[in-house]
């Protein structure tokens, strides 16, 4: 698909802000923190989140989208993706189906935290406007071959407190609760712990009648 001068201005612009912004003092450091085989500029995520929201401006959703794509495809530094994630944080696209195919794509070629723990808050916008597609979707994410999209299914409710999905946020669970890798055992700690502000008893509950993780156990009841 050809690329439209509305499109490649944006790219061009947030790159350009994103260089500005460059501290190369805190590069090499974010780079080795983030164990990131990609190279970084020196830019804090609130700071990309920032400048990518005064380039975009009242840029229309298509444009967000396609300049996103296009930002993360071709990205030569690691803010170039977090910007492209910024670009889907806008109100105009929260809960647009049209996320689904690139936050997919960015969750399975991202394959880290960063990226997958930052998309999860799309994937809740989702089943905020289309409960019924978006909870099919989880649950079927939840069992999927690629641990990072079984890590944002089980962390696609945080925040959401009374507005959580209980079955939901069982169901995403119980396909990765006896998984060894440690961001999904991380992941439905974390889950759990976020639901206990809400409702401590269901988490009580849920901990106790299910084979979970030390690690997943620890973190689902640090503040119960």
């Amino acid at each position: 698909m050809s690329t439209t001068a509305a499109e490649a201005a944006l790219v061009s612009d947030v790159r350009a802000a994103l260089r500005r912004a460059a501290d190369p003092s805190r590069a090499a450091g974010q780079q080795a923190y983030m164990k990131s085989a990609m190279p970084f500029l020196g830019v804090r995520v609130p700071e990309v989140r920032r400048l990518v929201a005064e380039v975009a401006g009242t840029r229309d959703s298509v444009t967000r989208l396609s300049a996103a794509r296009l930002l993360w495809d071709d990205a030569t530094h690691r803010e170039e993706r977090y910007a492209a994630m910024a670009l889907l944080r806008h109100r105009a696209l929260r809960g647009d189906p049209r996320l689904v195919p690139i936050v997919e794509h960015m969750v399975r070629t991202g394959a880290w935290w960063d990226i997958t723990d930052e998309l999860a808050h799309r994937l809740g916008d989702l089943l905020d406007a289309r409960p019924e597609a978006t909870a099919a979707l989880v649950r079927a994410w939840a069992r999927d071959d690629d641990p990072w999209i079984r890590r944002i299914a089980i962390l696609s409710q945080l925040g959401r407190r009374s507005r959580v999905d209980q079955a939901l946020l069982a169901d995403a669970i119980r396909p990765n609760a006896s998984d060894s890798e440690f961001f999904i055992r991380k992941a439905i700690g974390w889950a759990l712990r976020d639901h206990a502000r809400t409702d401590p008893d269901w988490v009580r509950h849920f901990v106790a009648s299910h084979e979970l993780s030390a690690l997943s156990v620890r973190e689902a009841t640090k503040h119960l």
